[in-house]
Formats: C-alpha cells, sequence, structure tokens
C-alpha cells in the first residue's frame, strides 16, 4: 500500500506540474487535447484491462480490512493450503502437498473464505460406528475416557459425545475434541490419536465397529436356490477335471 500511494502521488505532481506549466505558457489548447486524450485513452484501458482492475481493487480492500495474513490456513475457491504471498493482484497460497497456487484477488474477495488461523482453536469431528448389540451409554463411558486421557487436546473444552442415528450395520456417534494449536499437522496428528485411542478403548472393552453386511437372495423370480447355484458349480469342476486329468 506504502508503494502504490507512492506511485499514485508522484504520476499525480507530474500531471499537475505538466498542465501548469502548459498553461503557463499560455498553450491551453494543448492542455484541452491532453485531457480529452487522457479521458479517452481512460476509458478505452479500462474496458481493456478490466479483470486486471478487478484485481487491483480487491487487493486494495483485503490490504485494508485484512481477512487474512500471510501464514494464515485458508480454504477458498476448491483450495486448502497456508498463505505465502499477498500483492495486488494475487494471492498465493502453498497447498499441504507442497504445490503454489496463485489465484487471483477478485476470486478470493468475491467467494466465501474459510480462515482456520483466525482463532487459536480447532475443534475435531470424528465418526464412528458400533454393533446393534453393544451397551451404549457403556461405549459412550469408554469413549469419552479415552479421548479426555490424550495429551493433545485442549483442557478448556469438554469432549462432547452424541449419537446420531441408525446406520445399515451399525449404530453412529459423532465425537467433538478441540486442539489449542490451528496448524495442519497438529490437527491431523490429533485426529490421529483419537482414532488410535478409540480403537484401543474398544479392543480393551469388547466393544465392536460392525463391517457392512449384505444379504443375498437367490430365490427372487428369475434368479435361483443358493444349493442349485453351488450344484452348477460343481458339476463344472468336475466336468473340467475330467477333461484335463493333469489338472
Amino acid at each position: 500500500m506504502i508503494s502504490l500511494l507512492s506511485a499514485t502521488l508522484y504520476i499525480a505532481v507530474v500531471s499537475i506540474g505538466t498542465f501548469v506549466a502548459l498553461s503557463i505558457l499560455q498553450l491551453d489548447k494543448a492542455v484541452t487535447s491532453l485531457l480529452a486524450g487522457a479521458g479517452i485513452l481512460g476509458l478505452a484501458l479500462g474496458f481493456a484491462f478490466q479483470d486486471i482492475a478487478s484485481n487491483f481493487i480487491a487487493g486494495i480492500l483485503m490490504a485494508t480490512r485484512k481477512p487474512f495474513r500471510v501464514g494464515d490456513i485458508l480454504d477458498t475457491n476448491d483450495h486448502f493450503g497456508v498463505v505465502t504471498e499477498m500483492n495486488l493482484r494475487a494471492t498465493i497460497i502453498k497447498d499441504f502437498q507442497g504445490q503454489e497456487i496463485i489465484i487471483p484477488n477478485k476470486e478470493i474477495y468475491q467467494k466465501p473464505i474459510k480462515n482456520y488461523s483466525r482463532y487459536s482453536k480447532r475443534r475435531i469431528d470424528l465418526s464412528v460406528g458400533i454393533s446393534y448389540g453393544d451397551n451404549l451409554q457403556k461405549v459412550k463411558d469408554v469413549v469419552l475416557e479415552a479421548v479426555n486421557a490424550l495429551d493433545m487436546i485442549d483442557k478448556s473444552k469438554p469432549v462432547d459425545f452424541v449419537y446420531k442415528g441408525f446406520g445399515d450395520s451399525s449404530i453412529d456417534f459423532d465425537i467433538f475434541y478441540w486442539v489449542p494449536r490451528p496448524n495442519q499437522m497438529d490437527y491431523n496428528k490429533a485426529v490421529s490419536a483419537g482414532v488410535m485411542a478409540v480403537k484401543q478403548a474398544f479392543d480393551e472393552n469388547n466393544i465392536t465397529i460392525p463391517f457392512p453386511i449384505r444379504t443375498l437372495d437367490f430365490g427372487i423370480k428369475g434368479g435361483e436356490k443358493l444349493h442349485q447355484s453351488i450344484d452348477k458349480v460343481e458339476f463344472l469342476k468336475t466336468m473340467n477335471s475330467n477333461q484335463n486329468p493333469k489338472n
């Protein structure tokens, strides 16, 4: 912003000085012609560089309002990463795979921005399912004890546990807990620690995380009984063995 204001002031002083000098020299017609030409040129440039002007203005507005800073973790325009540079034309983000992404300021200014660094805490939402045969109160107590024992979570906020419904093969619930540091690696480590703690607690208390269950019906109209399919398979194996004794 300081460089922009300095350049703008310099151009304004030079332009005003030029017009004053022409007026002193009584070159009023030249002044009129220059003003008219400048107006036409400005209109043409405005149409030609509309996108550049939009990015430029968006950059100025973001520089004054400061919705984010260099080093913040952003999720915007389907990109998720750390802001490494901001200028009046574009914002540069490095994603967590190490790739550099250049996003025009207009796109950021006009789209929603999720800033993970604005606050000093992030919440983790962990979804788990248990067997229909398990005791729900016991599961809740075991999970809360396991997650509360983690060192990396924010102890000033409670760990929340909510059953959310009946799944195809499990009763599903969510665990909500907070981490005090918003950077992505600490967040990922806290997720991993939560998964490991819950799994270990389930193993120690004989609580089951079920696999999806599917029931196959071979007796529907147009199909055949299961034993008929097995008989056909055995028949084909026998025929193949007779034709190929070595096998």
